[in-house]
């Protein structure tokens, strides 16, 4: 067997054998068919394997869920550069699918903007997103935050676009602005931020069904955000292509998921002295291992190593 053989066999990758360009590619067709494909977010690596193994078809990188769970604090704008880069690579080297990076507000002018895309692509990121908010930003669901004047903002969908050396690498143009001027002169910022030429908008925290389908009738594919516990009324899945979303992100609900069942198996824990009351919500110490591609490991030992 060859080694690239090795590598890919099975549903997970330790390398995929898809280029950066390739992802790019398969991710802008997605994004052409409007057909509200699902985008689960990841905070890791492990939780992008996850989400490749279960047959998703691209993943995001989540600025907050990356902040809970590298720093252990809201999302509030303390994140680097540096740290979306590292996390990016890491997402990158070990899951197949197209990834989107979340680039808050691109740390800086834009300048800062431009250096940031750069870094981003390189690390493998098949789509990037920036937002409209003042640094620091906020969680998009949070109260009190504010949004930068809109010429400086198109400046910086202006940066993103002359940076980036792949074409197919999408900018995802995210407008806070709903929550602070309302829902018209959020969706005037989109039209404007469509203008200058990115390949995505993403009208954040809508607060009713209505202004839902207005945003999925705008003619640059669109991306809508669903928050458990967050301000956007859920929509079922047929609606949503209906309305025509290119794609649906959740963004944390791995995240929450995992912090739900750490709480309750450690809870167990600290209660009885033992795993036995809550073993079933475990995963098994062989499917830990292949969830993390210890058997393609394996596969290359024997080969180099001889066994």
């Amino acid at each position: 067997m060859h080694v690239t053989d090795t590598l890919s066999s099975g549903s997970r990758n330790l390398t995929s054998g898809d280029t950066a360009s390739d992802k790019r590619i398969k991710l802008r067709a997605l994004a052409e068919k409007r057909n509200a494909t699902l985008l689960p977010g990841a905070a890791n690596a492990l939780s992008a394997r996850i989400i490749e193994d279960i047959g998703f078809e691209a993943v995001y990188l989540t600025g907050a869920g990356l902040t809970n769970t590298q720093l252990g604090l809201p999302d509030l704008g303390l994140l680097t550069a540096s740290e979306v880069e590292d996390a990016t690579t890491r997402i990158s080297d070990v899951c197949s699918l197209p990834l989107i990076a979340d680039m808050d507000t691109g740390f800086g002018n834009a300048l800062n903007v431009y250096h940031t895309v750069q870094r981003l692509e390189r690390a493998g990121a098949s789509a990037l997103q920036i937002e409209d908010q003042v640094f620091p930003k906020k969680c998009g669901h949070f109260s009190g935050k504010a949004v930068i004047p809109l010429d400086e903002m198109l400046g910086k969908l202006k940066a993103c676009l002359d940076a980036r050396r792949d074409e197919n690498t999408m900018i995802i143009a995210r407008t806070d602005a709903r929550a602070i001027e309302g829902f018209e002169a959020a969706m005037e910022r989109a039209y404007k931020m469509a203008e200058v030429g990115v390949d995505m908008l993403f009208v954040e925290a809508p607060v009713s069904t209505e202004e839902l389908r207005a945003i999925g009738k705008m003619p640059t594919p669109q991306l809508m955000n669903f928050v458990y516990g967050g301000k956007t009324p859920m929509m079922p899945p047929e609606e949503l292509r209906v309305a025509g979303f290119s794609f649906v992100l959740y963004a944390n609900a791995a995240l929450q998921a995992s912090i739900q069942a750490q709480q309750e198996v450690l809870q167990s824990l600290y209660q009885t002295g033992s795993l036995a009351e809550a073993a079933d919500k475990l995963a098994s110490f062989t499917e830990r291992q292949r969830v993390v591609g210890k058997p393609a490991l394996d596969a290359l030992t024997a080969r180099y190593e001889g066994s």
